[in-house]
């Protein structure tokens, strides 16, 4: 009995003895149950992102495992022993405490990571933008296109990135495909700037005419629309036959933009169309008819087909004599000519209609300059004054008429207030340089010279910039 007890006690001792070993080596960590699910997330979150936080680094070692418990007993999952690396001392765990605050930190860089990586996606976002404008810049539509789609393959939904690539599928005249995108910004946000703009240019190219229209509206109920779409507006109105409302809307843009020369070359196609139109159908209702021949004459007169002008305003006085304002349309047609007999032939029955008219008056009153009867001219040219007292013309004239009558004060006064009218005529300085010679002043003389050599030298580079055509 005392063998069997001695060699159980010398059994107990050695199982005590392993005990203690293996108390050295494993150490039991008792935690409560939020703590112990608290370490297994970021545990397994840590090995998920591949991040073991650096002051883990001392404690995560070997291949031994350390045995968590909840403080029921139960619960019990095995984790990596924590133990000293190898060349440094060994170390127990220093406290259950510190396992959750040290495996926050690793949380905390998971719920950082979200972050992380937008900022990353923004940046790589951001340069994709970048290399497809400078694509375009250089005409290169189809390496800008894919960098669109790389860019959407990291924000599919970017509503900017969405209408760049639209603007550049309409660059390259692909219509449906740029309705197609424009449309998807547009479900998002019914009125992402300029979008609805260039949804109706898209429109307008593919001759979808009243959708186009709708989208123009749409784009200018906004609180910035893209500063065309006005013009474009008048575009779509203009090519669904809506001819009325395109000149207003065309007006309102030449309105709110003076130097808007796209809506007065439109606004000037409209109305010369409007009139091409309506003299076919004046044709169609009577090619002999008193209109027709009215109207062909200014037509004529206007491209500076005078002889032709005035045969059709004739054939329109056989259809009308007493038709007023044709005497002066003819009168202006053969003045233009030189034909100064003829002309004032038919200003003195222009004046009969109206014997105040200030520009019959003026005609009349430079033809009898012309003819050096300066007495008659005068009369027509004082007329002329009360009407269009601002017209430089009606000045220089009476000046002649004056300096003609050798009344050379009154001339002079006359120049000069031709040169107040007008201080770019070259013509009233060199005539008023003559009278101030007549006048015995050779220093103002000289000085109006001056002038008019200036003023014609800039007169002939302006008329040499302008071309032969203009």
């Amino acid at each position: 009995m005392y063998g069997r007890k001695a060699a159980g006690n010398s059994a107990k001792h050695k199982s005590s003895k392993k005990q203690r070993r293996r108390a050295a080596q494993v150490t039991r960590i008792r935690l409560h149950a939020p703590n112990r699910i608290l370490v297994s997330f970021c545990s397994g979150a840590a090995r998920l992102i591949g991040i073991i936080p650096a002051e883990f680094s001392q404690y995560f070692g070997g291949s031994r495992r350390v045995k968590l418990h909840c403080s029921a007993g139960q619960c019990v999952k095995s984790v990596p022993q924590i133990l000293l690396r190898s060349h440094a001392p060994r170390l127990r765990f220093p406290s259950p405490l510190a396992v959750p605050s040290l495996l926050c930190s690793v949380l905390l860089i998971f719920l950082n990571l979200p972050g992380t990586l937008a900022a990353r996606a923004q940046s790589d976002l951001k340069a994709l933008l970048e290399q497809a404008r400078a694509d375009e810049k250089t005409g290169n539509y189809a390496g800008a296109e894919r960098i669109y789609q790389q860019a959407l393959a990291i924000a599919p939904e970017n509503l900017e990135t969405l209408k760049r690539l639209g603007v550049l599928q309409q660059t390259e005249l692909k219509f449906a495909d740029s309705i197609e995108v424009f449309r998807r910004v547009l479900a998002r946000d019914p009125q992402y700037p300029e979008t609805n703009f260039f949804l109706g240019v898209s429109y307008l190219g593919a001759k979808g005419f009243s959708q186009a229209i709708h989208s123009f509206e749409q784009e200018l109920a906004t609180a910035n629309p893209h500063p065309r779409c006005s013009y474009y507006l008048g575009l779509a109105l203009q090519f669904s036959g809506r001819t009325d409302e395109a000149i207003s809307q065309l007006n309102r843009t030449v309105s709110e933009n003076p130097k808007d020369a796209d809506g007065l070359y439109q606004l000037a196609r409209i109305y010369k169309n409007a009139s091409l139109q309506s003299i076919e159908r004046l044709k169609a209702l009577d090619p002999d008819s008193f209109q027709l021949h009215a109207l062909m004459g200014e037509v004529y007169a206007e491209e500076e087909r005078y002889q032709e002008a005035i045969k059709e305003y004739k054939a329109s006085l056989a259809k009308r004599p007493d038709a007023q304002g044709i005497h002066y349309a003819i009168g202006i047609a053969y003045w233009v000519q030189h034909q100064m007999d003829a002309a004032e032939k038919e200003f003195q029955d222009a004046l009969k209609e109206d014997p105040n008219d200030a520009l019959t008056n003026l005609y009349l009153g430079d033809i009898a300059v012309h003819k050096q009867r300066f007495d008659e001219a005068l009369g027509y040219l004082q007329v002329a004054l009360k009407g269009q007292p601002g017209m430089s013309q009606v000045h220089l004239l009476l000046g002649k008429c004056y300096r003609g009558r050798h009344e050379s004060e009154k001339a002079r006064a006359e120049f000069l207030a031709a040169i107040d009218a007008d201080p770019a005529a070259a013509q009233p300085h060199y005539l008023l340089a003559q009278v101030y010679r007549e006048m015995h002043d050779p220093k103002a003389s000289a000085d109006e010279l001056a002038q008019f050599e200036r003023l014609s030298k800039l007169e002939k580079e302006k008329t040499a910039g302008r071309g032969p055509n203009e």
